[in-house]
């Protein structure tokens, strides 16, 4: 009798659908096409099998932080929509990603606002009427 052995699942060989490297390996990100980009990079002569998944696991894994940020940012400024402003707020407010993407500029991103402590006005010590020296005449 053709058709048993393995019983539920997959089947034996030849049956069934292909199973794409990214989800053997629970990714999202491309590793097939990761894996390609590498040998045809010519970052080396010989590139193994295991640096596309691996390779894709790291970029996977940097996009999902950054995303986390910027939806972060996105929701501090009451918007449903991420766009390059919160990808700079997220990028330059977090330690690491800004010493990794140091020398990236981001289009559209602008800067973090920031105002220099002298241009600001100066406090007044006595605290008097609620008037600053500068306001009094």
């Amino acid at each position: 009798m053709s058709g048993k052995g393995k019983g539920k699942g997959k089947g034996g060989r030849g049956s069934g659908k292909s199973v794409s490297s990214s989800s053997k390996a629970g990714l999202q990100f491309p590793v097939a096409r990761v894996g390609r980009y590498l040998k045809k990079g010519g970052y080396a002569s010989r590139v193994g099998v295991g640096a596309g998944v691996y390779l894709a696991a790291v970029l996977e894994y940097l996009t999902a932080e950054i995303l986390e940020l910027a939806g972060n940012a996105a929701r501090d400024n009451k918007k449903s929509r991420i766009v390059p402003r919160h990808i700079t707020l997220a990028v330059k407010n977090d330690e690491e990603l800004n010493k990794l993407l140091g020398g990236v500029t981001i289009a559209a991103g602008g800067v973090l606002p920031n105002i220099h402590a002298v241009l600001l006005p100066a406090k007044s010590a006595s605290g008097g009427k609620g008037m600053s020296a500068s306001q009094e005449y």
